[in-house]
């Protein structure tokens, strides 16, 4: 009776286009600073600064309420969390 072998489980490595570094834009800049950063970096200090200043829509979590800053990266009043990294795109160089 032939035992089938199994290849070991790799660990999963993290995208190196997610980790490059990349220059926000003066309206971007204003909300995350000026400092070239991972998407993933731009993303959680995002999220920061929405908690910090409460923009999170009560009734519905989900949508995220711009202010004057926000506005200008998201282009519109208010976004969901889903569609926030796609509007986050045209902001990076």
């Amino acid at each position: 009776m032939a035992t089938a072998k199994t290849a070991p489980a790799k660990k999963r490595t993290p995208n190196a286009a997610f980790m490059k570094p990349l220059t926000p834009s003066p309206a971007l800049a204003a909300v995350v600073g000026a400092t070239p950063l991972p998407r993933t970096e731009i993303i959680s200090k995002l999220w920061v600064y929405i908690k910090a200043n409460n923009l999170q829509d009560a009734a519905n979590k989900r949508m995220i309420n711009a202010d004057a800053k926000l506005k200008e990266v998201f282009g519109k009043p208010q976004v969901s969390m889903f569609e926030m990294a796609g509007l986050i795109g045209k902001h990076v160089k």
